[in-house]
C-alpha cells in the first residue's frame, strides 16, 4: 500500500511539474507572415518553438521580463525571460509591465493571460493591491462575456464610460482593446471595470503611455 501511494504521489509530483511548465511566459503582440502553430493574441509557453519564414516577423511581449522581441526569420525557441533565435533576427526592447504579478496556471495559460491584476468580488476585500497599468488605453480579457462594460474612475468624480463589447475592439473574439474603441483613461487614476456582475480594480501608472502601447504592461483579466 505503502508503495502504491508513494506511485501516485509521485505521479501527481510529475503531472504537477509538467503543468507548471506550460505556464505561459510571453503574448504575442504581432504576425506578419503565416508562421504555424501561431497567432496574434496566442500565449506562449517556455520551451515552444517556432518556425519562421525568411519573411516571417513575430511580436513578443514577455510577462514577467518585460522584454518586447521582434524576430524577423529563423527558429525561435521560448525561454523564461527572452528567446533564443537561430538563423533569425531579433530586435529586442524593455518596456513596463507589471513584472511582479502572480503566477498563472497552465489551464489558465490556454484561456488568458498572466495575471496583471487582482480581480475581487463585491463581498469581499481584495488581497492584494490592485494591479498597474501601463497604457491609457488598457486591454481587457472578456473572454465569452459579452454586454456592456462600464468604467468608473474611483479616486475622484468622473462621468462614467460604458462602451460595448464588440465590435473594431473585439479581438481573437475575448479580448477587448479600449484603444481600438477610441477609450482614453487618465494617467495616475485609479479605475473599476465591469460587465454584469464580473468586476476589477486596477491603477493606471501616471507614465502610462496613449495608443496602442505595448500589451505586456496594458492586460486586465476578468476572473
Amino acid at each position: 500500500m505503502n508503495k502504491l501511494l508513494m506511485g501516485t504521489a509521485a505521479a501527481l509530483l510529475g503531472l504537477a511539474g509538467a503543468a507548471m511548465a506550460q505556464a505561459p511566459v510571453a503574448v504575442v503582440e504581432d504576425v506578419r507572415g503565416r508562421p504555424p502553430g501561431v497567432e496574434f493574441m496566442d500565449y506562449v509557453a517556455a520551451g515552444k518553438v517556432i518556425q519562421l519564414g525568411p519573411k516571417d516577423v513575430i511580436v513578443l511581449g514577455y510577462l514577467k521580463s518585460c522584454w518586447r522581441e521582434t524576430i524577423t526569420g529563423g527558429t525561435v525557441t521560448v525561454g523564461e525571460a527572452q528567446s533564443n533565435v537561430q538563423r533569425g533576427k531579433v530586435e529586442r526592447a524593455q518596456v513596463e509591465c507589471e513584472a511582479t504579478r502572480g503566477k498563472v496556471g497552465a489551464r489558465e495559460g490556454t484561456q488568458s493571460a498572466a495575471t496583471v491584476f487582482r480581480s475581487f468580488r463585491r463581498d469581499a476585500t481584495p488581497a492584494r493591491p490592485p494591479a498597474t497599468v501601463y497604457g491609457q488605453s488598457p486591454v481587457l480579457e472578456v473572454d465569452t462575456t459579452r454586454g456592456a462594460l462600464i468604467i468608473e474612475r474611483l479616486d475622484e468624480a468622473a462621468p462614467r464610460i460604458e462602451v460595448a463589447i464588440g465590435g473594431a475592439g473585439l479581438l481573437r473574439e475575448r479580448f477587448f482593446d479600449l484603444a481600438r474603441a477610441g477609450v482614453v483613461l487618465v494617467p495616475g487614476g485609479s479605475y473599476a471595470a465591469s460587465v454584469g456582475e464580473r468586476k476589477l480594480e486596477f491603477k493606471v501608472a501616471p507614465q502610462a503611455a496613449p495608443g496602442a502601447a505595448p500589451l505586456a504592461g496594458r492586460l486586465l483579466r476578468f476572473d
